[in-house]
């Protein structure tokens, strides 16, 4: 029970795209009131806090954080730049939500996360397929027993072109592996319950190059856990653009007592196949899987169910099931893929103890 009576003083950094799903989600929110938002776009700042009554905009997320009516925010800007508003919020002493990847640096991440603790500030890295139901679904299967070990993940996130052509302005300046392998990685040693002991991986390039995007069109990597668990993540940018849904998600689960097959991008949402039963459900049952559902006033899906945990645990004082520590294992995955297919050999992930 909260010893708070008044609502959580919220400010957002990046009102774009991502940044107004957190805008709606937390104005839905009871326990908060959403003071002020921040964008570089004055344009776009002032127009957000006209659209949704939010009493104040700032251009400067230093200004903003500089607001004592804000006690909590909200990072939602491009990947490149998460590091260094995250880390000016949390020397700001405020609680902090930050969009994948917490920074694109392993040093950056760690920096972000003591000086969190030192400020006694709760840090979460927004990877919400934690809040997936299928994914959900498959957890609770393994850790209930339903299906056995865990053996082999095989888990493709990729995107349609028109995400690094259209969708976003800065596609040159990240990675089809920093935008979607957070979410995998994350996803993958949550299932796993372990810690990837060694990467390999690979990338090609030249389609979105030709098109001035300049950076790799795929990755493909493979990940050897600590207690021999094997995933296998595919990342692309080059699905084609005429593909039904902007994102393309599919995994299998290989147990030993069971496997189950989740796509979460089209009809089938998720099978489940054990020793004992089948199950299957289409997508109506998991409507709510969708990254940007707006009923009735209300936005909804799991990627908002993840905002909601974060202001619980600020109104709650609990500590979030993602943390900043989850982040930085992410990014330190991907340091090591990038070494990897540098030197087209598998490279060991070092783990930063904090």
């Amino acid at each position: 029970m909260s010893n708070r009576n008044t609502p959580i003083g919220y400010g957002i950094v990046g009102v774009g795209i991502w940044g107004q799903i957190h805008v709606r989600t937390l104005l839905a929110n009871p326990n908060v009131n959403l003071v002020a938002i921040c964008d570089i776009n004055e344009e776009n700042a002032k127009a957000v806090a006209e659209k949704y009554g939010i009493p104040k905009y700032y251009t400067s997320y230093e200004d903003m954080l500089k607001d004592p009516d804000v006690e909590a925010v909200s990072v939602a800007t491009p990947d490149f730049a998460h590091g260094e508003p995250a880390l000016a919020t949390v020397q700001a002493a405020k609680h902090l939500l930050v969009e994948k990847p917490m920074a694109m640096g392993i040093d950056e991440s760690i920096n972000i996360i003591k000086t969190s603790q030192k400020n006694g500030v709760k840090l979460m890295v927004d990877l919400h397929n934690r809040w997936s139901p299928p994914f959900f679904n498959a957890y609770e299967g393994l850790r209930n027993g339903e299906l056995g070990e865990l053996k082999y993940v095989y888990f493709r996130l990729s995107d349609t072109m028109f995400v690094p052509l259209e969708y976003i302005s800065w596609g040159s300046k990240s990675s089809a592996l920093w935008f979607l392998g957070p979410h995998a990685i994350d996803t993958v040693r949550w299932l796993y319950n372990d810690e990837v002991d060694e990467v390999y991986a690979v990338a090609r390039e030249g389609v979105l190059t030709s098109k001035g995007i300049d950076t790799p069109d795929f990755f493909a990597l493979i990940l050897q856990f600590k207690n021999g668990g094997i995933a296998n993540l595919e990342h692309s940018w080059i699905v084609s653009p005429n593909s039904p849904s902007i994102f393309d998600l599919k995994s299998t689960l290989q147990c030993s007592e069971g496997t189950v097959f989740i796509d979460t991008s089209h009809n089938r949402m998720i099978e489940k196949y054990t020793n004992d039963i089948g199950q299957n459900w289409n997508s109506i049952p998991y409507q709510d899987t969708s990254l940007d559902i707006y009923i009735h006033g209300r936005q909804l899906g799991f990627a908002t169910e993840s905002i909601h945990h974060f202001v619980d645990c600020v109104w709650n004082d609990k500590e979030p099931i993602v943390t900043g520590l989850d982040g930085l294992r992410a990014t330190e995955v991907i340091v090591a893929a990038e070494e990897s297919v540098r030197t087209n050999k598998s490279v060991k992930v070092f783990h930063n103890q904090i």
